[in-house]
């Protein structure tokens, strides 16, 4: 029976290549958004994975990494006296310009590195040494600052070039690879105190201070010490990420936005789906109503209809998150598309589709319970 059920749906090669191109639409639509709305996501937390530390501290107004309420110089001293601190470091972290030779100016995230221990720096290195920072007015900038500065300059640009910051010179000394930042300027590193000649002066310029674990303290564990004992705010890397991904899904409207998205390819899958299969269905009414006038029973008829809905369903859904799968690989080394397929985006669409096609089979399966055998003789 199930080979039949097979046979008849392909059988009708119209609604069989309609329906699976219909559900390929579908699929492909809310995998592309729940992608999209992934890789704004990561692209908020850059900075947490761009600047790795077990524990972050802050102004205690913070509410995410992107927020900067600076600390005074002497809290770095605080936070090293709490029990469980291995080390503690400056960061200075905040947008600023960078003027390039031609008079282009380009918005860029600057980043202050402890001079001593260069704790933060960011860990892929792909050309020059991380420690040339410790050399006069020497940064390190990261693959997109390459990509737009060359755009600039009409040149390709590298190491030994120079550019200014608030009319103070940087000479490139390496390039990194780092994550892309949700404001959209590409990072600089340099050394802590030559980011602070950098930047406009204020009276607080401590952006954060990270924090190493000593051995036999965990992170939550030394971030919850540090809050009690300074007034300040200890996170955890995970804790910041966390807080940053909420802070952006509960006051922006990316989640609304990307969530239409995502709402319209399931409207569309089911209307289009349900409609289709409805039709398959009414032109094969006169060959099931035969199965029932010999016998067939709603319990072989029902799984019969299910099989045609979730076979048309997977080979769409494959189809479907084969054409996402691609859409990101070759945009993906684009790097200004921001995209991002975890394992929970091919699950989710999978749930959304095998929904899409119980619903579209339980339509045509109330019309067959209700069809008399006797049709198939009038």
């Amino acid at each position: 029976m199930f080979r039949l059920a097979l046979k008849m749906l392909v059988g009708d090669r119209g609604k069989y290549a309609l329906l699976v191109s219909g559900l390929t639409f579908s699929t492909m639509l809310m995998a592309q958004a729940m992608c999209l709305f992934c890789g704004i996501m990561s692209w908020t937390v850059s900075s947490v994975r761009n600047i790795r530390a077990s524990v972050w501290v802050s102004d205690p107004m913070v509410e995410q990494v992107n927020d900067n309420k600076p600390l005074r110089s002497s809290d770095l001293s605080r936070v090293r006296s709490v029990p469980g601190v291995a080390w503690a470091a400056p960061l200075y972290q905040g947008a600023q310009q960078a003027r390039l030779a031609g008079g282009d100016i380009k918005g860029i995230t600057l980043v202050g590195l402890d001079s001593a221990t260069l704790a933060g720096a960011p860990g892929r290195i792909l050309a020059g040494r991380l420690e040339d920072l410790r050399l006069p007015n020497t940064v390190i900038i990261d693959e997109f600052a390459v990509e737009r500065f060359s755009e600039a300059t009409g040149r390709a640009f590298g190491i030994g070039d120079v550019f200014e910051i608030n009319d103070r010179e940087a000479r490139v000394v390496g390039i990194c690879r780092a994550e892309r930042s949700f404001t959209g300027g590409p990072y600089i590193f340099t050394q802590y105190e030559r980011a602070l000649d950098y930047a406009p002066a204020q009276r607080k310029m401590l952006s954060f201070i990270l924090v190493g674990a000593a051995p036999g303290y965990s992170a939550d564990e030394v971030a919850a010490a540090i809050t009690a004992a300074t007034g300040l705010r200890g996170w955890s890397e995970s804790a910041l990420i966390w807080s940053t991904l909420d802070w952006y899904i509960a006051n922006t409207g990316i989640p609304i936005n990307i969530g239409l998205l995502v709402v319209v390819g399931f409207v569309v899958g089911i209307v289009f789906s349900a409609q289709t299969f409805y039709a398959f269905v009414l032109d094969n009414l006169r060959n099931l109503a035969a199965l029932k006038a010999m016998g067939l029973t709603a319990r072989l008829l029902v799984p019969m209809l299910l099989l045609q809905a979730i076979t048309v369903g997977s080979i769409g859904y494959g189809f479907g998150m084969l054409l996402t799968s691609s859409f990101g690989f070759f945009t993906l080394g684009y790097g200004r598309i921001a995209y991002l397929m975890p394992w929970q985006v091919p699950v989710v669409a999978g749930a959304a589709v095998l929904s899409i096609c119980v619903f579209s089979a339980l339509l045509g399966i109330t019309k067959v319970v209700r069809t008399e055998p006797a049709i198939v003789f009038r």
